[in-house]
């Protein structure tokens, strides 16, 4: 088993995103998808889709998150699947699998946005890249900041 991240992306990472990656998280094994390209094409699946599943598999697939301070805890290990259920929506993918029971599932959306998928789509970062880099921001402030206060509404705007 390689435990060792592939990072190579579009979406350069800072130092502190791959740090986190390299330190904080570990690769499990998770089958690639290339065997299912045939199947997918037969049941009406767009090329481009399934080139953008089978890269995310590559790049993402297998890594185990440590737990997010939001959304349940965030997605536990990333990898692709193919919504084949549902053809008709074209562009989106699920990509990880939850920690606790829940109403959503963590989506790709059509741009390559990262977000919850239920009742409706809630977009959380404009990528996965997007999602990991506030990961390794939350773990920096939680080990390193000697106080961490949210702000919501009003309090915002008070800010100086």
């Amino acid at each position: 088993m390689d435990l060792q991240p592939v990072i190579d992306s579009s979406e350069r990472l800072t130092r502190r995103a791959e740090w986190f990656i390299s330190t904080q998280c570990v690769r499990g094994e998770y089958p690639e998808l290339e065997e299912y390209r045939d199947r997918w094409f037969e049941i009406g699946i767009a090329a481009t889709q399934v080139d953008r599943v089978v890269e995310f598999q590559r790049r993402w697939g297998g890594l185990v998150l440590p737990p997010s301070q939001d959304y349940e805890c965030g997605p536990k290990m990333l990898h692709a699947e193919m919504p084949v259920d549902a053809v008709d929506r074209v562009g989106w993918f699920d990509v990880g699998t939850q920690r606790v029971s829940m109403a959503y599932s963590f989506s790709i959306g059509p741009a390559g946005e990262f977000g919850i998928d239920g009742e409706r789509w809630v977009p959380l970062h404009a990528s996965i890249e997007g999602w990991i880099e506030s990961l390794a921001l939350a773990h920096h402030a939680s080990s390193y900041a000697p106080r961490i206060d949210t702000l919501r509404g009003d309090a915002i705007d008070e800010l100086p």
